[in-house]
């Protein structure tokens, strides 16, 4: 495929962040958007047109694959639509909200043979990318604990946004699905699951119904173990994640952007993004947020650091298309694992803390 052509499903704070970096990328090209607000004037700025309807989109003979940046809810039904109409797929995450349906979701593109790609953007992160790197090499030796935290405090909110509901985005675990999937992929699948939380702190009108204190312990099917913590209602807002070794330790602390890792008595710190530059922008959202609990509007403008890893993430999924073999490292974004993997997680701590029991992860 000498030149990729694009229809974009949800022209939100991502949706319009993707849709800007692709018509900018060589070998692509937004033929047509549609839903949400800023639809009509992203189309505008791209010299692209909109879609009246999204059987328009799917339909058109003019696009050769669909990026689906729709609310989580529609992800189903959005890949399944394009999968039927022979359009490869980019899904953002969370895949789905239910692992039926992300099940169903690569069922379908199987069978109509098109390239599904997840939108987990850790893996095109480069600090994380050397500290999977390290894990795989033995650096910190054999991983036996890791402990993650994304907490912050949020207000009452003058109009809730479909972010903060359960129905419409599953709640943190799969908004802020990324450090589910980071565990899984330096400790291996998940095995089991315990949670306990609930809806604390925000509760009446201004506040969505999600669980806003969530705090999980987790058995891998290797041996290791986890804890982990969730939401937006902690006072003293975090973000960072620490894995333990029988050799040495890391820690990625995004709060202050920097990776550090731990090994023969001595420290060593390194960057979580490309540049010194990004890593300082980053950190001086958190001096103004204090947490990682963060959620993007559709008239956000993307920071730099993020719209590097956006565009290494849209140059993957272009390239894929186009032929040139899949990495090795982002294969898991395009076999289904990932998908998959963080989705049968996610469920099955929601299970527990409604059941109040361990859930095993099949």
């Amino acid at each position: 495929m000498e030149r990729v052509r694009f229809g974009i499903v949800g022209c939100g704070y991502f949706g319009g962040g993707l849709a800007h970096i692709l018509a900018g990328l060589e070998h692509c090209e937004v033929k047509l958007v549609f839903g949400g607000r800023r639809a009509r004037l992203l189309a505008k700025e791209l010299g692209c047109a909109q879609a009246q309807s999204l059987e328009e989109l799917m339909d058109s003979k003019d696009i050769d694959a669909v990026i689906v940046a729709s609310p989580s809810h529609l992800h189903h039904e959005n890949v399944i639509r394009a999968a039927r109409t022979g359009k490869h797929v980019f899904c953002e995450k969370p895949a789905a909200l239910s692992l039926k349906h992300c099940q169903a979701m690569l069922d379908a593109c199987q069978k109509a043979k098109v390239q599904m790609m997840v939108g987990h953007i850790y893996y095109f992160v480069n600090g994380l990318v050397q500290v999977r790197q390290w894990i795989e090499e033995g650096v910190i030796g054999k991983p036996i604990a890791i402990h993650s935290e994304r907490t912050g405090w949020e207000p009452r909110q003058a109009e809730v946004s479909w972010k903060k509901n359960n129905e419409t985005s599953g709640g943190h675990l799969f908004h802020h699905i990324h450090e589910l999937d980071l565990l899984q992929s330096i400790m291996g699948q998940a095995a089991a699951v315990c949670t306990a939380g609930g809806n604390l702190a925000h509760l009446g009108e201004g506040y969505g119904n999600e669980e806003d204190i969530l705090l999980l312990t987790l058995e891998f099917q290797g041996g290791a173990v986890g804890t982990m913590q969730y939401g937006s209602g902690f006072r003293w807002g975090e973000h960072y994640i620490k894995i333990n070794g029988t050799e040495g330790a890391i820690r990625i602390d995004f709060k202050r952007s920097k990776v550090y890792l731990k090994k023969d008595g001595r420290e060593s710190e390194h960057l979580l993004h490309g540049t010194e530059e990004e890593d300082e922008e980053r950190a001086s959202f958190y001096r103004q947020m204090d947490g990682g609990v963060a959620y993007g509007k559709d008239t956000s403008q993307l920071a730099a650091f993020l719209v590097s890893m956006m565009k290494a993430e849209m140059t993957a999924f272009r390239d894929s298309l186009r032929g040139i073999p899949i990495p090795e490292r982002i294969k898991p974004l395009f076999d289904g694992t990932a998908a998959y993997s963080s989705v049968a997680a996610a469920e099955a701590a929601l299970s527990s803390l409604r059941e109040k029991q361990w859930i095993r992860i099949d």
